[in-house]
């Protein structure tokens, strides 16, 4: 058993990540997460954000250190990755669609073929799912006739037709025009009101101060600070700081 609150879904102890060619890309982070918590990791390139969320389902293997996931260990070797990565969505800076299935298509295929669900019933939900992303219109359109802002709307939907009990995001809005950008914070803002938890890698500052519940700063695969987002962008740490005037 581990040692994990009562409402903690995510708790990463020590988390050490040696890549073979000696790159330090994580250096003792350590991060307990919530149920139901909205956690956006900000910092510069290269800081670890991005390796230290996908070590969260394991896309990433670690070099030392422990990592629970609704308490269990996702580095015992008896554990099923696959199982825990269906209960863990992600959704990428690239969409990664099927270009030959429509967005109804792409949505409906993982449960189809993961869960077994009756073709009728992954449908039907995905279309729930479309219409819940802004996409009821669209459901029958090729990715190649989306705009990268619909494109990633629909991997949001993708990804939650699996009904994870968590949401990874690493940097959801950065490939995308500027105009569409909105467009996907919306639908992450939604989820986050209807209470998903939700572990967002993030360069928008906005999103960041009014739908986080904690702010998370990396720097050379260093957690250096965390704080509800009143008390860190008010903060006065000289490594934030540095970080902010830089960004903001």
């Amino acid at each position: 058993m581990t040692n994990m609150t009562d409402k903690s879904i995510i708790q990463a102890r020590n988390i050490e990540k040696i890549y073979p060619n000696g790159c330090h890309a994580l250096k003792n982070v350590s991060l307990d997460i919530n149920r139901g918590e909205v956690v956006v990791i900000i910092g510069p390139s290269g800081s670890g954000k991005s390796t230290f969320l996908r070590t969260l389902n394991q896309l990433e293997t670690i070099s030392d250190g422990t990592i629970h996931i609704d308490e269990v260990s996702l580095t015992d070797r008896k554990t099923n990755i696959n199982k825990v990565r269906e209960e863990v969505g992600m959704v990428f800076q690239s969409f990664n669609l099927f270009p030959h299935k429509t967005a109804l298509g792409n949505v409906a295929l993982s449960p189809i073929k993961v869960k077994k669900k009756p073709r009728a019933v992954a449908e039907q939900e995905g279309r729930e799912l479309l219409k819940k992303v802004g996409l009821a219109e669209r459901m029958n359109n090729y990715p190649s006739h989306l705009s990268g802002g619909q494109q990633q709307r629909v991997a949001i939907a993708r990804a939650l037709a699996m009904h994870p009990k968590i949401m990874l995001f690493d940097e959801p809005t950065s490939a995308l025009d500027p105009e569409m950008v909105g467009e996907v914070l919306d639908v992450m803002k939604s989820l986050a009101s209807d209470g998903m938890t939700m572990v967002v890698v993030t360069h928008e500052m906005g999103f960041a101060r009014e739908v986080a519940d904690r702010v998370v700063f990396m720097e050379e695969g260093e957690l250096v600070f965390e704080e509800s987002p009143e008390r860190f962008f008010s903060s006065d740490n000289p490594r934030l700081q540095r970080f902010l005037g830089q960004v903001l």
